[in-house]
C-alpha cells in the first residue's frame, strides 16, 4: 500500500512554533540582549531577558502557543533553567521537520528517527560529564568571609588587609569570558574581604556575606502515525565508539565551589557571585549549628530569599544571613526606637484579620450573636477582635508578629501605637526558619498563643541608610536571630525596569549551582555537549549511507516492511536535519557572543571542527583534547599555554537534557497533530468526491 503524500504547505503548527521561537533567539548564550515589554493597558515597560517573561508578554491564545507555553512552564517549574535552550531548539527542530517534509519524508519516519537520534545523543555525551564532589572541603566553617559592596563600609581601614578572597574570586571571574568584547568586567566591584576566626560561635555569621518532561512518558503514543517499538538498539555506532567513550579518561574533577560557580556563571559574574555567596553562607551556618553531625550538607533552596530594592546603586546588592524585607516609612521611627532590643515574636500561619478562618473551617449554622448594646458602631466586631488580639500580645509581652498572609490595617495601627511591629506577607519558609531558631510554634489564630508559642532574642535593624529610600516610599529592615538558617539576597538597581531581569538572572545562577550540587556532576560547557551531538549525528548519517546498513532490516522487527524500508531510505536525511538544529544552536550562540561577525562565518567555523572531529574517529576525545587547551569553551580562538589558569565552562546535566527532550516532544506532537488534521481533511475530500460520483451516476 502506497504511503499517502502529505501536503506540506498545510503544516501551520510547525510554522507557528518557528515564529514564536524566533522571538527568543537573542536570549541564547552568555550575552543576552534584553527586550522591552510594554503593557498595552497601563503602558508600563519592563526589561526582560528570560524566556518565561517573554512568553508572559506574548499573545499565546492559539493552540500551538498554549502548547509551547505549557512546555516552557513545565521546564521552568521543574528546573527553573533551560527554557531558552528549549525555546530555541523548538524553533530549530520545527524548521528541520519542515525540511524533512519538503523532502518527502513520511511522518512516522521523522518521529521514529528523531526520537531515537536524540536518545543516542544523550547517551553519547556521557563522557563529557564532570564529577562534582567535596566542594566544601577547602573551606573553614569557622572563617567568616565578608565581601562588601555596601555604599557605606564600616571601617575603610580594613581595605588593606581584606584582599585574599577578593583577589581569588576576581581573578577567576576575569579569566572566564564567553562574551568576547562584550564581556562584563568585574572591575567595578568595590570589594572588601574580611576573614576572622571565630571558635564555635554562630554569632559570627550575623555579619553575613555581601557581594556585588513534560512527563517523560512520550506524548506521541496516541497518533496513527506513530508506533513505539523497542528499537533502542537500531543505531549503529561508529566502530569502537562505546569502547572509546568508556576508555576515554574523564575530565578533571571539580572539587572547588569557586571553580564550580565560575564555570556555571555563563558570563553573569555579578549574579553568580551573589549565588555562590549564598551557598557558602548557608554551608557555614549549617556547619556551625551541626558541628558534630556527619550528615552531608544539602543546599536548601527554600531557605534562600530575594528582596528587590529599585532605586539603589547596584553596589548595594548583597547576601545576608537573616530576613531582609521592606516596610512602610511609618514603621521606621518605631524600629529605630526599639533597635538593639531583643524582640519576642509570634508566628501566624494564614491571615491576621477578624474574618480569617483556616482552610476546611465549617461555619456553625443556626447560631446568632446578639450584642447587649445597640449603640455600638458598625465595625464593632473588628474593634472587639483587635482589642482581644492586643490583650494577648500584652499578656505574653510580644512586640513582633510575623504573618504569612494579610494583616488588618486597623490592627497594624493599634500595634504601632503600643510599640509593636507587625509584618505581613511573610514567606512560609521564613516562618519555619524563625520557628527553628527561636523555638516559636506557628499558630493559625492569636487565641492559640501560649508561652510555649513565643520566640525570643530576635533583633530588628534598619538595613539601609535614611537616604536610601526606594521609590515606593518603603525602607528595608533586617530581622536576625542566633542560629537562623535563612539567607536573603538583596538585589538593587538604579533602574526599576531592570529589577525583574536581575532577579531572574540571580535565580538562574542559584539553580545552576543547586542542580550541580544535587546531581554531583556537570557537563563540560561552552558548546562542547552540543558539538558532540552534532558530530555524533553526522557520523550516524554517514554510516547510514553504507550499503550494509541500508540492507539491515532488523531495526524495527515489529513494524511493517514498508516502515523498515522507509527507515533505510530516509534515515540519513532525518539525522542530518536533526543535526542541523544543533548546528543552528551553536551558530546562534557564537553570533550572540560576538566571537564571529556573522552567522555564516560561525557556521563555516563549526563545520570545520565537525569535519576534524569526525576524521579523528572519536569526537568525544577530540572535544576533551580541545577543551583541555582552550579557555572559555570549545570554540574560543585563543589557546592557553598555562593550563593552571584555564577556567572550564560548565553546564547542568539533567536540566539541559530534559530541555532537549521537551523541545523535540513538542515539535513532534505538533507535527503529528498537523498530520492528523491534514489526513482527516484528505479523507473528507476523497469521500466527498466519491459521493459526488455516486450522485452523478
Amino acid at each position: 500500500m502506497a504511503h499517502r503524500v502529505i501536503n506540506k504547505r498545510r503544516h501551520v503548527g510547525l510554522q507557528q512554533l518557528s515564529s514564536f521561537a524566533q522571538t527568543g533567539r537573542s536570549f541564547l548564550g552568555p550575552v543576552k540582549a534584553t527586550k522591552f515589554i510594554t503593557d498595552s493597558e497601563c503602558h508600563e515597560s519592563v526589561l526582560i531577558s528570560s524566556t518565561v517573561r517573554l512568553l508572559e508578554g506574548l499573545d499565546l491564545t492559539c493552540a500551538v502557543g498554549q502548547l509551547l507555553n505549557e512546555a516552557v512552564q513545565a521546564q521552568n517549574g521543574t528546573y527553573r533553567i533551560g527554557t531558552s535552550t528549549l525555546l530555541f531548539l523548538v524553533g530549530a527542530w520545527s524548521r528541520a521537520v519542515e525540511e524533512c517534509l519538503h523532502l518527502g519524508v513520511p511522518t512516522p519516519v521523522i518521529v521514529s528517527v528523531m526520537t531515537e537520534g536524540l536518545t543516542s545523543c544523550i547517551e553519547a555525551v556521557v563522557p563529557l560529564q564532570v564529577p562534582v564532589y567535596n566542594v566544601f572541603d577547602h573551606m573553614d566553617s569557622t572563617s567568616i568571609v565578608d565581601v562588601s559592596l555596601c555604599p557605606f563600609p564600616s571601617d575603610p581601614g580594613l581595605l588593606k588587609e581584606k584582599r585574599d578572597f577578593k583577589d581569588a574570586i576576581s581573578q577567576l571571574l576575569s579569566t572566564y569570558s564567553l562574551s568576547g568584547r562584550h564581556a562584563e568586567s568585574p572591575k567595578f566591584f568595590r570589594t572588601q574581604a574580611k576573614v576572622e576566626t571565630e571558635k564555635n560561635t554562630p554569632q559570627a555569621l550575623q555579619n553575613g556575606l555581601s557581594t556585588d518532561s513534560f512527563c517523560r512518558k512520550s506524548a506521541l503514543t496516541h497518533s496513527r502515525h506513530f508506533s513505539r517499538t523497542d528499537n533502542s538498539h537500531w543505531i549503529n555506532r561508529p566502530d569502537g565508539f562505546l569502547e572509546q567513550c568508556g576508555l576515554t579518561p574523564r575530565t578533571s574533577r571539580c572539587n572547588d565551589l569557586v571553580e564550580l560557580a565560575v564555570g556555571l556563571s555563563h558570563g553573569d559574574h555579578s549574579s553568580m557571585t551573589l549565588a555562590e555567596a549564598a551557598v557558602r553562607l548557608q554551608w557555614q551556618s549549617v556547619s556551625l549549628r551541626q558541628a558534630n553531625s556527619k550528615t552531608p550538607f544539602m543546599f536548601d533552596m527554600s531557605r534562600i530569599l530575594t528582596c528587590c530594592l529599585p532605586g539603589l546603586p547596584e553596589t548595594s546588592s548583597c547576601v545576608s544571613l537573616g530576613y531582609v524585607t521592606v516596610v512602610p516609612m511609618s514603621s521606621i521611627a518605631l524600629i529605630k526606637e526599639l533597635q538593639g532590643q531583643p524582640f519576642r515574636v509570634i508566628l501566624i500561619e494564614g491571615d491576621l484579620t477578624e474574618s480569617y478562618r483556616h482552610l476546611g473551617f465549617n461555619k456553625s449554622v443556626n447560631i446568632k450573636t446578639k450584642l447587649d448594646s445597640g449603640k455600638l458602631p458598625e465595625d464593632s466586631a473588628e474593634e472587639l477582635w483587635t482589642t482581644s488580639v492586643l490583650q494577648v500580645l500584652i499578656q505574653f509581652d510580644v512586640n513582633l508578629i510575623l504573618v504569612q498572609g494579610n494583616v488588618s490595617e486597623h490592627l497594624t495601627e493599634r500595634c504601632m501605637q503600643s510599640k509593636r511591629l507587625v509584618i505581613g506577607s511573610v514567606n512560609g519558609s521564613v516562618l519555619q526558619a524563625f520557628a527553628e531558631a527561636t523555638r516559636a510554634v506557628p499558630v493559625a489564630y492569636v487565641t492559640q498563643v501560649n508561652e510555649d508559642c513565643v520566640g525570643s532574642q530576635v533583633s530588628v535593624t534598619v538595613w539601609t541608610s535614611p537616604h536610601d529610600i526606594n521609590r515606593a516610599n518603603r525602607m528595608a529592615i533586617m530581622l536576625k536571630t542566633e542560629g537562623i538558617n535563612l539567607i536573603t539576597a538583596v538585589l538593587t538597581s538604579p533602574v526599576s525596569t531592570q529589577m525583574e531581569t536581575k532577579k531572574d538572572r540571580f535565580w538562574s545562577c542559584v539553580y545552576r549551582l543547586y542542580h550541580a550540587l544535587k546531581e554531583e556532576k556537570v557537563f563540560l560547557g561552552g558548546g562542547a555537549v552540543e558539538f558532540l551531538c552534532l558530530s555524533h549525528l553526522q557520523i550516524l548519517a554517514e554510516q547510514s549511507l553504507n550499503k550494509e546498513n541500508r540492507a539491515c532490516s532488523g531495526w524495527l522487527p515489529d513494524s511493517s516492511s514498508w516502515m523498515a524500508s522507509s527507515l533505510s531510505v530516509y534515515r540519513p536525511t532525518v539525522l542530518k536535519c536533526l543535526a542541523s538544529g544543533w548546528h543552528e544552536y551553536l551558530s546562534a550562540v557564537m553570533f550572540n557572543t560576538a566571537t564571529h561577525p556573522s552567522a555564516v562565518e560561525a557556521s563555516t567555523f563549526i563545520q570545520h571542527h565537525v569535519q576534524n572531529a569526525t576524521n579523528s574517529g572519536s569526537p568525544s576525545s577530540y572535544i576533551l583534547s580541545r577543551c583541555s587547551k582552550l579557555s572559555s569553551g570549545l570554540f574560543h580562538s585563543s589557546i592557553s599555554d598555562n593550563l593552571e589558569v584555564v577556567q572550564k565552562v560548565y553546564d547542568t546535566v539533567t536540566p539541559k537534557t530534559e530541555a532537549w527532550r521537551r523541545a523535540l516532544d513538542l515539535v513532534l506532537l505538533v507535527l503529528q497533530t498537523d498530520s492528523e488534521i491534514i489526513t482527516g481533511l484528505a479523507h473528507t475530500q476523497i469521500n466527498s468526491q466519491e459521493l459526488d460520483g455516486v450522485l452523478f451516476l
